[in-house]
């Protein structure tokens, strides 16, 4: 297991976490950007981050080494996200998006650009989640709508007007729903036509959130609590309060079993705050409200992502095997910059 955390100083932490021992053990922590870092994401052996310097850099997470970085956007780079098939253990994808509303897609194998879609009319893109078959993203940003996006076409092929700003969207994993987080507010919609189930109310603003594979999902923010929500009948299972002395900036959902699908799946949920402390805690013994280890940075965390997948000790390829392109690639490769449809639903 590992976890990555960026924070306001240019800083990047690197960690892997032993359930054996119960330890958060540094791999790595240097300045990777010019400026703040706004976004990470990890898979497998790769790691992406995004920062106010408009620069995505990867790293080989089992090697502690920089891999490079890409150039592509020309606005702060808000929000990652990999794209991984359950049969293989390097991701297929890099899904990024930006503050001028542009979202930008890579292969990972070599991580070649493959095209450009406006998604937001010169607006931020806030937050960006991909669905579990690849074939589809979900954007919210600044201008108040929820963009779907068909990557197997390489279009946008709808706007949803929101009439308010939401700063988060996930899908759960199953991809049947997605969650939307508008301030002290989530709600639970239906994927395939965007329906209301419910809303879940917090105390205070909603700074991040993450699903399970068992049916909750976890959020945290102003209160410095974590809560897990039942997602079927949208209460709170239970409630780690004050799980910090700050702002929980994110938390990340860890299976000790990959292959593990049940209910009574044991988890551990990472969790960064703002004061600079990554927490780790156990779920079954949430009534203790301990953490199992915890790691202080010293430095002002501003987002958190991990990844339970084990991994060899091996650099990805550098782009010029002959490995088969999935049609998803095929696809968007050849394309530049895409039109946006015209399509605006009211919701």
């Amino acid at each position: 297991m590992s976890l990555v955390a960026g924070s306001y100083e240019k800083f990047i932490w690197g960690f892997t976490l032993r359930s054996n021992s119960q330890t958060l053990n540094p791999l790595f922590s240097y300045p990777s950007h010019l400026s703040s870092i706004k976004s990470v994401a990890v898979s497998g052996p790769v790691v992406a981050s995004g920062g106010e310097d408009d620069t995505i850099q990867l790293y080989d997470l089992a090697a502690a080494a920089s891999l490079g970085s890409l150039h592509t956007h020309s606005a702060t780079v808000t929000a990652l996200s990999f794209y991984a098939p359950p049969h293989l253990p390097f991701p297929r994808n890099l899904v990024s998006a930006d503050a001028s509303g542009n979202l930008s897609i890579f292969d990972a194998d070599g991580f070649v650009h493959l095209t450009t879609l406006s998604v937001h009319r010169n607006s931020a893109i806030n937050d960006l989640a991909l669905h579990p078959s690849g074939e589809r993203a979900l954007t919210v940003g600044r201008d108040e709508c929820l963009a779907v996006v068909n990557l197997v076409r390489g279009r946008r092929n709808c706007c949803l007007r929101l009439g308010k700003e939401a700063s988060l969207v996930k899908f759960d994993a199953s991809g049947d729903q997605f969650f939307m987080a508008v301030k002290e507010k989530v709600s639970v919609h239906q994927t395939e036509d965007a329906r209301i189930l419910f809303e879940l109310e917090c105390p205070k603003p909603v700074l991040c959130a993450t699903p399970a594979k068992n049916g909750l999902l976890y959020t945290g923010g102003e209160d410095r609590n974590i809560t897990a929500w039942d997602i079927k009948t949208g209460k709170i299972a239970y409630c780690l309060e004050e799980a910090h002395t700050a702002r929980v900036k994110g938390i990340v959902a860890l299976t000790e079993s990959d292959g593990a699908t049940g209910d009574d799946d044991p988890y551990l949920v990472a969790s960064a705050s703002s004061d600079g402390i990554i927490r780790v805690w156990d779920v079954r013994m949430a009534a203790r409200e301990k953490p199992l280890t915890e790691h202080n940075t010293r430095s002002r965390l501003t987002c958190l992502a991990g990844s339970s997948l084990k991994f060899k000790r091996q650099r990805p390829q550098d782009g010029k095997s002959k490995s088969k392109v999935v049609k998803q690639q095929r696809a968007l490769s050849g394309k530049s910059k895409s039109k946006v449809e015209d399509q605006t639903i009211e919701v």
